[in-house]
């Protein structure tokens, strides 16, 4: 894969469900959202984050793959874990992240994952635009919000994240 191609299989998801898009390049040292946006000129809240949330003590695991902008907190204690219909849930690690999407962190993005349920920010639909992962740390995607609408079974919930302290 060169520098600047998205995953093979978000690339599949985005084209077989039409999702308008440009790619960029990234370079993989500057692929989390803090120093992608400082390097590359992004304000935080034109970055859509997407993570990847795991019940605990339950049997087999719950997933939820939910994705909300830079600037705001996952309301894991709440929203997502009613969501999830568990009693606790918590931010997958890096390994169950890679096991589950396929994808390091830094590029995770909604497309191409059939694991688990995409949850979807309300605050994410009211941006212009935004940029996300590519499904591998050399490559984002930017893109109206509203084309993440197209996702296979995206719900989107009001308060699925809160604003950041």
């Amino acid at each position: 894969m060169n520098p600047g191609e998205l995953d093979p299989g978000v690339e599949a998801a985005l084209a077989a469900a039409g999702v308008r898009h440009e790619v960029l390049a990234c370079d993989p040292d500057y692929a989390d959202t803090a120093s992608f946006c400082e390097h590359y000129g992004f304000a935080p809240e034109q970055a859509a984050n997407t993570i990847l949330v795991t019940s605990k003590k339950v049997d087999p695991a719950v997933y939820a793959l939910c994705v909300l902008l830079a600037t705001t907190k996952l309301d894991v204690n709440r929203t997502v874990r009613a969501l999830m219909g568990v009693r606790r849930a918590s931010f997958a690690d890096a390994d169950t992240t890679r096991q589950l999407t396929g994808m390091m962190i830094g590029g995770v993005t909604p497309f191409g994952v059939t694991t688990a349920p995409p949850y979807l920010d309300a605050a994410v639909v009211r941006q212009p635009r935004v940029v996300m992962g590519g499904g591998n740390r050399s490559s984002k995607v930017l893109l109206d919000p509203q084309e993440l609408l197209k996702l296979p079974g995206v719900r989107v919930v009001e308060g699925l994240a809160t604003a950041a302290p």
